[in-house]
Parts: structure tokens; C-alpha cells; sequence
């Protein structure tokens, strides 16, 4: 038996041109946006300790790694446009594949697209104080949500997310080409702040080793360790978040069955040592105080006030110029790779008919991509950053646990099919793994009831929508 590759429906209209190293540098672009500069500082505020936060990146990274070795086995046995949704389909059936693509175009992929967007729209704030409505304006309210309010940023976030959409609307060699050069860029600039901090940033060990004063060793007492690592955790999952986007490119990468695993592993690995090397850097120049200043600060960023203090100026416009170039990154790869999972459900019926449209001269999923920066616009004017990556990361981890809960039911379903990468640990890493996504969810409900809901509400929305597409897909010949 060979690995399955799962039959488009229209599979002449999207070709093949992306190569390892361009599946590498999107798995890298997209996972390296604002976080990486900006969690930091609420981690500092929440734990007290840099040598906790430290522990905390450092286990959300190994973390990481476990969910791409372990959905690297599921992405070398099935290829096929739409990543996630169509290991879903395969694995648990069309009902799981639709609320897994549902969740991602309400939730997780337009939310990571807004949140990033808009922090590309702070920095550019920060370089230039942007133009604002009046004040009667924005404190307009409708329901919990106050869509005016920060109009400036948020009218940039929005152009940005329609000047990417449009980039990747003419061809995905556009969106391929400028993920090799943000990656480049990022990379670099990474190591530079901490080339920079460890050797002239008059930083200090003790400041990475001393508590913040505020640090309360009552929290830590009993049930309360678990919680405030996992939430602080889920602040940098956030950083993390993107890794398993490549999959949606699976009808436009060579040899997907190979070089999709390949790129996850490589890529997560790669930044998962970026993480860690930079925020000991911002830890070793700033004491946790200094970091938690920065968390009670609005509009103030950790990465910005580490190089400023060893760099000055110069420093200050470097860092914002660094933060620019990869949350414009970080942006156009989640628009360039998620709306191929909304391309491949019309396909199958399960979506808007018009995103089923490839365009004849571009070859790429117009409409998808229009759909997709539309709704990100209206989530942009939802609700704030933190508001926005709460509620993604409980969403997305709903699905990671389903994913590694997938590897053993293929083990069981497919036993003598050659996989290309296997699921390192088995049986134990992907059962962990799961068992953490539990917990991280039921944390979440239990200490951000509001943002966790509203996700979940969000998932819940698609029902009537799948009950409809249901009824009109019922003669779509599906592999089962």
C-alpha cells in the first residue's frame, strides 16, 4: 500500500510550485510574528519569575514539537489542498472536517490574521501617532464590542490585510517570494538582538535569576502551579501558533507527502530556538520589574524597551522595523495559506459556493481570499489583540487534540501504509499531548470564561450553516 492523496476536485487548477526550502520559510513566517516580541512582558506579569517564564517557553516550544512531529505522520499520509480539514474528513468524517474549517474561518485563521495585522498597526502607531475619529465616535458600543475605538490602527490593520489579500490574489509565487525575504530578514534581526544583548546590553544573570517583587509564592500553592503555567503557556502558544498551516498548501508543494513533514519539523524546530535565545536576551537586559512595567504600559512593547536600553534610538527604530517586517510576514502567510482550506470545503459543498472559484489567470482562490480578509476585517473591529488571541489558541487546541488523537486511530485503520515521518515517541509523546490540550482547554474556560465562550460560540454558529451545505453536498462522491 502507498500513502493516500486525497482526489480534488478540480486538481488541474492548482499547481505544484513550492519547494522544501518555500514550505520551510512559510512554516517560519508564519509562526514568527508579534508574539515573539510582545509576551514576554503579561508571562512576567502573570508568573513573577524570569526563570518560570523561561521554563514556560520553553515547555510551549517541546510542546510544539510533539504536535508537528506527531501531525507530521497524519501530513505524510494524506496530502491533498485544505491541510487540517482534510485529515479531519478522512479521519472522523465530513461532519468533524466542516466544524474543524468553520472554526478556523470564524476563529483561529481569521482571528491569527487580525491579531497579527493589528500589531503591525501598533508598531506603525508607535512610529507615526495615526490620525483618530472623535471621541464621541469611538466610544461607540454595540453589545460588549467597541469597533471604533483605536480607529487609526485599526483602519491601517484592515488596508494591510486588503493590500496582502490583493498580493496573494495575483499568484501564490507572490506570497511564496515575499515569505523567503521576511524570513531572511526576521532571522536575522533575531540574531542580532541577541547577539547584541548578550555581549554590550549590560544586562545582568541576576536578572534572570531574581523574582519580581510582586511575586507571591501563595499563588503557587496547590492546584494554582498548574494553572498559572498553562495560562502563561498559552501566552506563548500564541507565539507559537501558525506551524500547522503549510498543510492548505498540500495541492501547491512538490512532493507534499515528503516535504510537508520536512518543513514542519525543520521549521518548529528552528524557532522554537529563535524563542527561547530571545526572550533569555530581553531577561538578561531587563529585570522582571522592568517587564512588568512594560505588561501595565498601553501600546508598549517588551523587545522595543530591551534594545532601546542597550541600543538607544537606533535601537528603538531597529526593533520597530524588525516588528514591522515580520508581522507583515507573519500576516500574508496565514492569508496565503488558509484560504486554500476554504477553496477545498466548496469544493466538497461545504462552504460558500463563490470560494469554490479558482481564477483562470492567477490560479488562486480569489474569492476565498476575499472572503477570508473580509471577515478578518470585522474581527478586527471586534475586539482588541490579547481579546483575539485568547480565543484562538482555545479554539486551535481543540483540534491539535483531535489531530493527535488521529495518529493512533490511523495506526489502527492503516497499519501497513510506509510513513514518511513518524510520530516521535509513539505511543506516549501524542498521548501527553492530548492530555495537555485537555487541560489547557478546561483552564482556559475556567480563567477566561469570556473569551473561551465566545469561541466556543462561534464553533457552535456553524451548525444551521452545516446543516444546510449537508442537504445540498448529499451527491458529492467523497472518499471514506
Amino acid at each position: 500500500m502507498s500513502a493516500i492523496t486525497e482526489t480534488q476536485p478540480k486538481p488541474a487548477t492548482l499547481n505544484r510550485t513550492l519547494g522544501l526550502f518555500t514550505a520551510w520559510t512559510l512554516v517560519v513566517t508564519q509562526m514568527v510574528g508579534s508574539g515573539v516580541f510582545k509576551k514576554v512582558a503579561p508571562m512576567t506579569e502573570r508568573l513573577g519569575s524570569p526563570m518560570l517564564v523561561m521554563l514556560a517557553w520553553i515547555l510551549a516550544g517541546l510542546i510544539t514539537l510533539a504536535g508537528a512531529l506527531t501531525n507530521a505522520e497524519v501530513a505524510g499520509l494524506i496530502s491533498g489542498a485544505g491541510g487540517q480539514y482534510t485529515y479531519f474528513r478522512r479521519i472522523y468524517g465530513r461532519a468533524f472536517g466542516f466544524f474543524f474549517g468553520w472554526t478556523s474561518f470564524t476563529v483561529i485563521q481569521s482571528a491569527t490574521v487580525a491579531a497579527v495585522a493589528y500589531v503591525f498597526s501598533m508598531t506603525v502607531n508607535m512610529l507615526y501617532t495615526l490620525p483618530r475619529l472623535p471621541e464621541s465616535v469611538e466610544s461607540i458600543k454595540f453589545l460588549i464590542f467597541t469597533p471604533f475605538e483605536n480607529s487609526g490602527v485599526k483602519i491601517v490593520t484592515i488596508t494591510l490585510i486588503a493590500v496582502l489579500s490583493a498580493v496573494n490574489y495575483l499568484g501564490v509565487k507572490n506570497g511564496g517570494l515575499i515569505s523567503k525575504l521576511i524570513a531572511s530578514a526576521t532571522i536575522t534581526g533575531i540574531a542580532l538582538i541577541v547577539l547584541l544583548g548578550l555581549s554590550v546590553g549590560n544586562g545582568d544573570l541576576h536578572n534572570v535569576t531574581a523574582t519580581a517583587g510582586t511575586f507571591d509564592t501563595n499563588k503557587w500553592a496547590g492546584f494554582g502551579i498548574i494553572s498559572l503555567m498553562i495560562l502563561a503557556m498559552r501566552d506563548a502558544f500564541w507565539a507559537y501558533e501558525g506551524w500547522n498551516n503549510l498543510g492548505y498548501l498540500g495541492m501547491e508543494i512538490k512532493d507534499p507527502n515528503k516535504n510537508i513533514p520536512r518543513a514542519l519539523v525543520l521549521g518548529v524546530g528552528a524557532v522554537v530556538l529563535m524563542y527561547s535565545s530571545i526572550n533569555f536576551t530581553y531577561m538578561y537586559v531587563l529585570s522582571a520589574d522592568e517587564l512588568i512595567n512594560v505588561a501595565h504600559t498601553p501600546n508598549s512593547i517588551a523587545a522595543i524597551t530591551a534594545v532601546q536600553k542597550f541600543m538607544g534610538s537606533g535601537g528603538l527604530l531597529f526593533v520597530q522595523l524588525l516588528i514591522l517586517v515580520a508581522t507583515f510576514g507573519s500576516t500574508n502567510g496565514a492569508i496565503l495559506t488558509a484560504a486554500r482550506l476554504y477553496y477545498t470545503m466548496a469544493c466538497d459543498k461545504l462552504f460558500f459556493k463563490k470560494a469554490e472559484c479558482i481564477h483562470e489567470k492567477h490560479q488562486t482562490p480569489g474569492n476565498s481570499l476575499v472572503m477570508q480578509g473580509i471577515w478578518a476585517s470585522v474581527l478586527v473591529l471586534s475586539g482588541s489583540f490579547d481579546q483575539l488571541t485568547d480565543m484562538l489558541v482555545f479554539a486551535a487546541f481543540l483540534y491539535y487534540g483531535a489531530m493527535a488523537l488521529g495518529v493512533f486511530i490511523l495506526r489502527v485503520r492503516m497499519p501497513d501504509v510506509p510513513r514518511p515521518v513518524k510520530a516521535w515517541g509513539y505511543p506516549v509523546v501524542p498521548a501527553l499531548f492530548i492530555v495537555f490540550c485537555l487541560v489547557l482547554v478546561v483552564i482556559s474556560l475556567i480563567e477566561t470564561p469570556k473569551e473561551s465562550l465566545l469561541g466556543l460560540c462561534l464553533i457552535l454558529s456553524g451548525l444551521p450553516f452545516y446543516l444546510y451545505w449537508k442537504k445540498e453536498s448529499e451527491g458529492v462522491a467523497l472518499d471514506s
